[in-house]
Formats: structure tokens, sequence, C-alpha cells
């Protein structure tokens, strides 16, 4: 943390953060963690106090109040229609009510979510944007839980290969973003440590649960009618194109960079989860 004075020190230490999404995957590691700094946190959620909803800009103002940071995650995804002009509205909200702090999650090799990036660069606050690839516990707490536990993962990715990164990592990125002025103004990129196909996340399942998970490649039109079926938007069905093209084919460092440590392995994600039981399945 770069800090001058003594003034300086509190002035930090005491800055409210509002953290969008902070029941989410990473939102809720970053809130347990500036918390954990003794940093006062305000989660922004529609469930929270003050309620915020992306879909309701009547909520912003009121989240906002008395807050000097805020880390901005979107759901469901920066490449989403609507998204541009919803975080673009949402950063000038924030600079006006006194947010001199804005940490966007972004996405890896998402060209859609480059808009949504420069809406914030352009709002006059301190900004980072941390571009994340496909998260770990997209298979324990997100839309894979359901086929792991089914013992099939079927998705239009054939061989393409993804590099997976914890959401532990991505918090500490974050949290370091949030509360060290050297970050101000830089983009990094995370990933973790190794490439990964669908069939190789399959395998490492499979050996820390001690049953078959396998990987099923489908059609693109065969998983937008599993989508439809499920409820989900089919705008999902786009991001695996992220995958099949190979943009993101090969590992970045911003864990390294910013941390000055190597990212977690999927592996140790997969055992400590199996750990937890949150993949077991009664028997038969």
């Amino acid at each position: 943390m770069t800090k001058t004075t003594k003034n300086d020190t509190q002035t930090t230490d005491q800055a409210l953060t509002l953290v969008i999404g902070g029941n989410g995957k990473t939102g809720r590691k970053v809130a347990q963690k500036l918390t954990a700094q003794g940093r006062p946190v305000r989660v922004g959620s529609r469930s929270g106090q003050p309620a915020f909803d992306w879909n309701e800009p009547g909520t912003w103002l009121p989240a906002l109040e008395g807050v000097d940071r805020v880390y901005v995650t979107y759901y469901p995804d920066l490449a989403f229609p609507g998204a541009v002009e919803q975080v673009g509205a949402f950063a000038e909200v924030a600079v006006a009510a006194g947010a001199r702090r804005l940490v966007l999650l972004s996405g890896r090799g998402e060209e859609a979510a480059r808009l949504s990036e420069e809406k914030v660069k352009a709002s006059g606050a301190d900004w980072t944007v941390v571009r994340a690839s496909w998260f770990n516990q997209n298979f324990d707490e997100s839309f894979f839980l359901e086929p792991v536990l089914a013992g099939v993962i079927a998705l239009p990715t054939a061989d393409g290969v993804e590099a997976f990164v914890d959401t532990g990592d991505i918090a500490d990125v974050v949290v370091a973003a949030l509360t060290d002025d050297r970050h101000i103004g830089r983009t990094y990129e995370l990933s973790g440590p190794r490439l990964m196909s669908f069939a190789d996340v399959a395998a490492e399942l499979s050996k820390v649960t001690g049953r078959e998970i396998a990987y099923v490649p489908v059609s693109d039109e065969a998983y937008r009618a599993e989508l439809r079926e499920h409820g989900l938007p089919e705008d999902f069905a786009e991001l695996f194109t992220l995958i099949l093209d190979g943009r993101n084919a090969h590992l970045v460092h911003g864990v390294e960079e910013v941390l000055g440590r190597a990212p977690r392995d999927f592996a140790d994600f997969a055992r400590e989860a199996a750990a937890t039981g949150v993949w077991d399945v009664p028997a038969n």
C-alpha cells in the first residue's frame, strides 16, 4: 500500500468500499479479505442494505453514499447486451458521488467487454481493469456444478483450451488494486498456471471424486437448446467462441505481477473442493 503520512493511512484504511456482487464468486472473497484487513465494506446486491440492482438505476446512488472506492462486477457478463450502457452510466454516477477509485472485473479476450472498460476509464476515476480467464469455481459454485454431479460435462468447446483461474487469486489482485495506488491506471490479465481442455478438467474431477466424469463435445445448436430448457440466456453460448478460436490459448502473468507468487493450479482447487463434499452423489 502506498502511504506517506499517518493521516493518509487513516484515510485509506477507513475508506468505504462498495463491492458489487458481494455475494458472488469473486465479490464474496473480496469483501471477506477487505474486512479481514479492517476495512469497511458495503455489499452491493439486491438483498443488500441499501439494495443495489444493475437494472434499477435508482438504487445506485443510495448504495454509493459515503463510498470511496468500488469493485465493479457485472452479471451475467460484460459481453452481454446492455452492459456497456449500464456500466458507463454507473461509472459516471459513482465518480459524481465521490467514489474516486473503480476496479472493474473484465474478461480475457472478450472484445465486447473492452467497450465497458473504456467507459470506466473515461469516467474520471482512478481505475484498474482486471481481465480474468474462466473461473475454477464455475465447477463447484456455478453453471458447471450440475453437469459434474451428473457425471457428464456437455459443451460446445471441442478441443479448445483455457487457462482456468482461481477466484481466490482474482480476489487477492482486486484487493491490491483497491488499496494500493501503484495499480491505478493498470490493466492486468489473469490466468492459472496451465492450459486445460474440458477433457483435462473432467479427468482432474474424476481423480478427486473417485467416479467417472466425462466431457462430451456437443454442437452450438444443441447447447443453446439446453440453455433455453434451463431458462438461461443463449448469450452464454457466445462465450465459448473464446475457447474455440484459441484467442485465450496462452498463459498470462497478472497474478505473478501483482502478487509476486504463482497462481493456484486447478488440481489444488479440485482437491480442496472435493473435500467439502460439494461433488458427492448419493449411492444407488
